[in-house]
């Protein structure tokens, strides 16, 4: 006879075990931000808005008692030739860079993406000026455009000595020889920008074109063109703001000189605060500086951000 033991039935549920783990609370992480927002808040906020208030007075910067002047300082800056000058360099300035170094980036960043065996050693060189302290640009350039610098050497080397120019001392190209060395220096920087959208596009893209009978003007128009939007919108972003806001380079090659023919906003605010005296006036040119930046950086975020999303 055969007895038949019945082992007990375990109800298994179907539900998954829960894990137990350590309760995250919602919110708290925010209180780690707090630290840091004072000390921006301490550092940058609060000094900004008193900077902002001192545009309304004509403290000097040195004295403990001044007068609120209301919006004297802004409409003196209206009837100041100076002021207005250095605004128009200011602008000139910056599209000058914005065009010609995005320009000329863009020309090196073709140039380079090529198969040559040398794109390597290219890229460095090329890039190199980038990595020199501006200061120490300045002042070297300083000395190849002087009178007996090396750029009027070399003229008068090659048969050109009628060429020759006092570039940094003729108020007509002072202003374009100071263009000229920026673009020297960040050219390389907006070619590597360029250069990494450039290799963001597929070749798949490239070859079916041209088996489509493209050349190589029109591949890049309606190919490489669209697909380096995010470049442009970087590039022209940082040339514009660097442009405005542009004031060592300037300074050290030609001190806002001759006269005031190469004066920036960033010049005249320094000169105006530690040469004449005059802090109420020069922080008020400060705060027309940080509206032309706000102003320019917004107006160009929005329109290359349209610009990106009408060509993806």
């Amino acid at each position: 006879m055969t007895v038949a033991i019945k082992e007990p039935h375990t109800k298994v549920s179907a539900e998954p075990a829960r894990r137990r783990g350590p309760v995250v609370r919602r919110g708290a992480p925010w209180w780690f931000t707090v630290p840091a927002l004072l000390l921006f808040a301490f550092v940058v906020l609060v000094p900004s808005a008193r900077g902002v208030y001192y545009a309304f007075t004509d403290w000097d910067g040195l004295s403990p008692g001044f007068s609120w002047v209301g919006f004297g300082n802004f409409a003196e800056m209206a009837d100041d030739p100076a002021a207005t000058q250095a605004l128009w360099h200011t602008l000139v300035i910056a599209v000058a860079i914005t065009v010609i170094q995005n320009g000329v980036g863009l020309l090196l960043a073709l140039g380079v993406n090529s198969v040559i065996k040398s794109r390597n050693v290219l890229r460095v060189l090329l890039f190199a000026p980038a990595v020199v302290t501006p200061i120490v640009s300045a002042y070297l350039w300083r000395n190849i455009l002087g009178p007996d610098g090396a750029v009027n050497s070399l003229l008068d080397a090659v048969g050109l000595g009628s060429w020759r120019q006092d570039w940094l001392g003729d108020p007509d190209i002072a202003l374009w020889s100071v263009v000229g060395v920026i673009v020297w220096q960040f050219a390389g920087y907006s070619m590597v920008i360029f250069l990494a959208g450039l290799q963001s596009v597929p070749r798949e893209i490239h070859e079916a074109a041209a088996i489509d009978g493209a050349g190589a003007v029109r591949r890049f128009w309606s190919v490489t063109r669209p697909l380096l939007a995010p470049a442009f919108t970087i590039n022209l972003m940082l040339s514009i703001i660097g442009g405005i806001k542009l004031f060592d380079q300037v300074y050290a090659l030609t001190g806002g000189g001759p006269g005031h023919a190469t004066d920036t906003l960033s010049t005249l605010i320094y000169k105006d605060a530690f040469t004449l005296g005059e802090f109420g006036y020069s922080i008020a040119l400060a705060v027309v500086l940080t509206l032309v930046v706000s102003v320019a950086s917004a107006g160009q975020y929005f329109g290359l951000s349209r610009a990106e999303k009408a060509v993806s």
